[in-house]
């Protein structure tokens, strides 16, 4: 009975070394499983249609080209409204285009901005908008200002592409709070979030001739409301 004990506990031993070597830092901790999915309040929200004429601005140096934007009707078929949106299609049928007329192949770029900064409340994770391209390699990034107001720049993506898609683009986290995208402080009690600026196209040096067209539909954000519908109804409010 001694010796089958003695066997068990080196069975037991043996098996806690193997599972020790097994187990990494980056394996999940059963105790912290599901914290992060249990405070957290993921939704799509609209961030803009491109439904208000006068609401978007174009800008191209005047050395490289001439530019104008302007709404049509239209839509892409793919798109799925949001659950807030059903039954109210006719109010999205409208989308944005852009024109640009190069005087001659160049490294240039065009920008694409609202007439003011527009505020997502939350921490926002993914932004995405639908494109409608003429397939050139021109590349395409979304500007945003974070928290404290600095300015970055996040790549969409390519437009070498023909008729819509929907680019999208993850808004990476800030590592320490102070650093990168900063989206929220613990020191203030204001709303955090993100504030979208516009976009900029780089040009492909090479494609950049003639008319150059792209239309633009349905600007939305993937965001974490939990911070802003767990607020205290009671807490004050830090903008005097």
């Amino acid at each position: 009975m001694k010796r089958l004990l003695a066997l068990c506990s080196v069975a037991v031993l043996f098996a806690g070394i193997s599972f020790a070597q097994n187990t990494s830092l980056g394996d999940p901790d059963p105790e912290n499983v599901g914290a992060d999915s249990a405070m957290a309040s993921l939704r799509e929200v609209s961030v803009d249609k491109f439904e208000r004429e006068g609401s978007w601005n174009v800008h191209i140096s005047s050395d490289d080209g001439v530019i104008r934007g302007r709404l049509f009707q239209g839509s892409p078929i793919m798109k799925e409204p949001l659950e807030e949106d059903e039954g109210k299609e006719e109010d999205d049928a409208q989308v944005y285009g852009v024109k640009v007329s190069f005087f001659r192949r160049g490294i240039n770029s065009f920008t694409i901005k609202s007439g003011r900064p527009m505020p997502i409340e939350g921490t926002v994770k993914t932004i995405s908008l639908w494109v409608c391209g003429r397939n050139q390699q021109h590349d395409m990034y979304v500007l945003v200002q974070d928290y404290f107001g600095s300015n970055f720049e996040l790549y969409l993506g390519n437009l070498g592409f023909s008729g819509w898609k929907k680019l999208t683009c993850v808004v990476p986290p800030s590592p320490d709070g102070e650093h990168g995208i900063v989206q929220a402080n613990a020191y203030f009690g204001d709303k955090p979030g993100l504030r979208i600026i516009g976009f900029r196209v780089d040009c492909n040096p090479v494609q950049a001739k003639g008319n150059f067209y792209m239309y633009l539909d349905d600007l939305r954000a993937v965001t974490d409301l939990y911070d802003i519908e767990n607020h205290d109804e009671d807490d004050m409010v830090d903008n005097w």
